[in-house]
């Protein structure tokens, strides 16, 4: 793409590049500094509403790093590398994410037209559902990248820094009580993926079907129908929960013989659904909440941690002492399933509680909750779908990390809003 617009199509469409190169989630941060460079030669540079909270949150962060070597009580560890490189890794990518939201909300409409974004993220979703099927298939396909092979060991063999570097397919998971297959790629974790899904399908609806033609139209569908066995294989129960919010949101909110066709298609994707080989794997998942101990455990002692510092937390996760089954820690031959659960790895808001303290998630809520009140009333289909995902980041908050790829594509969904307006 010629123009200044290339750098987010070299994100968002070529980013089964930067997966397989080792960047990924880190790949907003490399085109982070040409959009930098766009920017700084075109001021003054308009900024959105609600653009302070979001500085207010990039501040707080960099205040919490003075408690990189605290340890609040009921959990264990000393200051390290692994702590200050992830600390690092958060604070470029906070930085990095803002830039973008500027950048495309600085360029024209002759620029980068607003459907063309749209049906980038659309590329995305197709290079997804792409991704989850290869995890469905091949769970074990991985290799080692380029970006893997020249960092220094102290620096790629952190597991934080190992996830994001290392291409892998899926992660193999005793959910159901026996081995399963949970996609992942082209994205760090199985849970990121079910988080990044469900927000570029929207966009893919709202480019591929809403404003498409007949082949693109009949595209959409088959591809959303090969999308439903890796949303079904991930056995992600957010991710299941946020696509039936989806559907009820739109029912409520379009009219007329849009909300009649919805409703059609609906009933017709359901009753293929409870046909297929996919549905009793569903209703296994839903019979066995596997995770339920291991959060309940992980949000009481975040809390519980939060409390010593509540105003500007603790600048990154720590691991608590003990786990949901025992007070002892580490693995054990009578107790495999043992381990250090990091605190705040449950979900974006547990994890902005605990690495900024309760004043870092109140200005996360409180940015994405404006964003949602600004733009209620604009009812044009990218319209309704931005105040969609504005609406599934505040739910998937609670499950999901938004870091490291998933608050990359909420933060271009804002600014796609934001150009709306």
């Amino acid at each position: 793409m010629k123009g200044p617009a290339w750098p987010i199509a070299a994100l968002l469409v070529g980013y089964p590049v930067w997966w397989a190169l080792g960047f990924g989630g880190l790949s907003v941060i490399v085109v982070a500094a040409p959009m930098a460079v766009i920017l700084w030669r075109r001021r003054p540079i308009r900024v959105p509403r609600g653009f302070g909270l979001w500085l207010l949150l990039l501040a707080g962060y960099l205040v919490s790093g003075l408690m990189l070597a605290e340890m609040p009580p009921g959990t264990y560890g000393e200051l390290g590398s692994g702590r200050i490189i992830g600390y690092g890794m958060r604070l470029a990518l906070y930085t990095a994410i803002l830039i973008v939201v500027l950048y495309l909300g600085n360029l024209t409409e002759r620029e980068l037209p607003q459907l063309r974004l749209v049906r980038m993220m659309g590329a995305l979703f197709v290079t997804t559902v792409a991704g989850g099927l290869l995890g469905v298939l091949f769970p074990s396909f991985s290799f080692t990248s380029p970006v893997e092979l020249l960092l220094p060991g102290w620096i790629g063999e952190n597991p934080f820094v190992q996830n994001l570097i290392h291409p892998t397919a899926g992660q193999t998971q005793k959910v159901l009580g026996y081995a399963m297959p949970r996609p992942e790629a082209p994205f760090e974790w199985a849970n990121a993926w079910g988080s990044n899904v469900s927000v570029l399908l929207v966009w893919f609806v709202a480019g591929w079907w809403v404003h498409g033609g007949r082949r693109r139209r009949a595209s959409a569908v088959v591809l959303i129908a090969l999308a439903a066995v890796p949303i079904v294989y991930s056995l992600n129960r957010g991710l299941w929960i946020g696509l039936g919010l989806a559907v009820l949101y739109l029912i409520v909110r379009v009219g007329g013989r849009t909300r009649v066709a919805l409703c059609a298609g609906v009933a017709v994707a359901a009753l293929a659904f409870a046909l297929s080989p996919l549905a009793p794997l569903f209703a296994q998942r839903l019979d066995k909440p596997h995770s339920n101990d291991i959060r309940a455990f992980t949000v009481t002692a975040t809390l519980a941690a939060a409390t010593h510092s509540p105003v500007i937390g603790y600048g990154n996760t720590r691991n608590a002492t003990g786990n949901h089954r025992t007070i002892t820690t580490g693995k054990t031959q009578w107790c495999t399933g043992c381990g250090h659960p990091p605190l705040g790895s449950d979900g974006q808001l547990w994890l902005l509680i605990m690495t900024q303290g309760f004043t870092g998630a109140a200005l996360y809520v409180a940015f994405f909750a404006g964003a949602i009140r600004r733009h209620w009333r604009d009812r044009s289909p990218i319209g309704l779908a931005g105040v969609l995902v504005m609406g599934l980041v505040l739910l998937y908050m609670f499950v999901y990390d938004g870091l490291v790829t998933p608050l990359s594509l909420y933060l271009i969904s804002f600014a796609i809003l934001w150009r709306n307006a």
